[in-house]
């Protein structure tokens, strides 16, 4: 399966899309289901490097960027996937 975000067939990794550290918070719980804070998307390194690199606040991350079309709307990894898409072909 390609990266969710690019699209490449490089190694890939999963993702959380809310990261884990927040999901025994009480906030969390209260806003997002379970099943909602252990869904995972696969990644390929570099995208998944990007994304923490682009968005390093967690918190941030799972409260504004917790699907794949969030993330892609983020100014920052759009950037760096029209950067990416373009070194793909």
């Amino acid at each position: 399966m390609p990266c969710q975000l690019c699209g490449s067939n490089e190694v890939h990794s999963k993702h959380h899309l809310i990261p884990r550290h927040c999901h025994r918070k009480n906030w969390w719980k209260r806003h997002f289901t379970k099943e909602q804070m252990q869904h995972t998307i696969l990644l390929c390194k570099m995208c998944h490097h990007s994304v923490h690199e682009l968005i390093p606040d967690e918190k941030e991350l799972g409260r504004e960027y917790y699907t794949i079309e969030k993330l892609n709307s983020h100014p920052g990894i759009a950037k760096y996937l029209d950067w990416k898409r373009k070194r793909l072909n």
